[in-house]
C-alpha cells in the first residue's frame, strides 16, 4: 500500500511539472536544450535570440518567441518532416534557463532576487521561492505592476489574507512584476526597563505588551504616568499618557518612568 502511494504521488508530481513546462511562454533570453528521437546528431541547446528564433541543425533561424513549450516542440517537427528531413520527427524541448519572464522579489525576504515566472505564479507562490520574509519582515507587501505603460503600485496584507482565508488578493503574476517587503513597523522603548531598545511591532499591541517586549519593568520603574511619543499627521511631535491597555501605533516611544515610592 506504502508502495502504491510512492508511486502515485511521483505521478502526481510527473503530471504537475510537465503541465508547468506546458505554460511557459518563450521569449528572448530563454536557454532550451532540444533532442529529437532516434537522431542525436540534431540535439543542441542553445539561447532564443533577441529577434525570438533559435538556430536549428537543417532549419536554420526558427521563430519560437510567443510559442508554448509544446507548440514550439510540434513547430520543429513539422518544419523537419515538410522539408523532407525526416519521415516522423519527435521533438522533445526543456527549457534549462527562463530569462524573458521573471519577476523580483525584493526587501526583506530571505533569498531576494529574480525569479523565472514558469506558468501561472501568484505572490504567495512566488515568496515561498524567495525564502518568505525574514524576521524582521512586514506583513504588509507592496506589489509593483506595469500594465499598458502604467506603473500601479498595491499593498496586499499577507498575514490578513491567510488568517480570513481570503485568496483573492492573491494575485496572479505577470513578467516583471515586482514584490517589495518592507521592514515590519517597530516602536521604542526606554526608561525603566530592563531591556530598552527598538522591537517590531506587532498587530493591535498594547503598551502593556510592548513593556513585556522590553523585559518589564525594573525594580525601580512603574507603569504609572507611561507617556508615548508620537508624531502625528503634520509631523509634529505630541506626548500622550497612556495606559497599560492602550494600543501603540508604529514609530511610537513609550516612555517608563521611575517609582517613587
Amino acid at each position: 500500500m506504502k508502495q502504491w502511494a510512492k508511486w502515485m504521488m511521483a505521478l502526481l508530481c510527473c503530471a504537475a511539472l510537465t503541465a508547468q513546462a506546458a505554460e511557459v511562454v518563450l521569449g528572448a533570453g530563454d536557454v532550451v536544450k532540444i533532442s529529437v528521437y532516434n537522431n542525436p546528431d540534431l540535439g543542441l541547446e542553445t539561447r532564443v535570440s533577441d529577434a525570438g528564433d533559435i538556430t536549428f541543425p537543417l532549419l536554420g533561424a526558427v521563430p519560437v518567441k510567443g510559442l508554448t513549450v509544446p507548440a514550439a516542440e510540434k513547430k520543429l517537427s513539422s518544419m523537419l518532416e515538410q522539408g523532407g528531413f525526416l519521415r516522423q520527427a519527435q521533438v522533445n524541448m526543456i527549457v534549462t534557463s527562463l530569462q524573458s519572464a521573471q519577476v523580483s522579489v525584493l526587501g526583506q525576504v530571505n533569498r531576494p532576487g529574480r525569479y523565472p515566472l514558469e506558468g501561472k505564479r501568484s505572490v504567495l507562490e512566488m515568496l515561498a521561492q524567495a525564502g518568505g520574509a525574514t524576521v524582521d519582515g512586514s506583513d504588509n507587501i507592496t506589489l509593483i505592476r506595469k500594465r499598458n505603460g502604467r506603473t500601479t503600485k498595491e499593498q496586499i496584507d499577507i498575514i490578513g489574507m491567510v488568517r480570513d482565508a481570503n485568496l483573492e488578493r492573491d494575485i496572479d503574476l505577470a513578467a516583471d512584476d515586482v514584490i517589495y517587503v518592507e521592514r515590519s513597523p517597530r516602536f521604542y522603548i526606554y526608561g525603566e526597563v530592563q531591556r530598552p531598545g527598538s522591537f517590531r511591532l506587532e498587530r493591535s499591541m498594547t503598551v502593556l505588551q510592548a513593556l513585556s517586549a522590553g523585559g518589564g519593568l525594573t525594580a525601580r520603574g512603574t507603569e504609572r504616568g507611561m507617556r508615548v511619543k508620537r508624531r502625528g499627521a503634520d509631523g509634529k511631535e505630541q506626548v500622550i499618557d497612556v495606559k497599560p491597555d492602550d494600543v501603540l501605533l508604529p514609530d511610537d516611544v513609550v516612555y517608563v518612568k521611575e517609582s517613587w515610592f
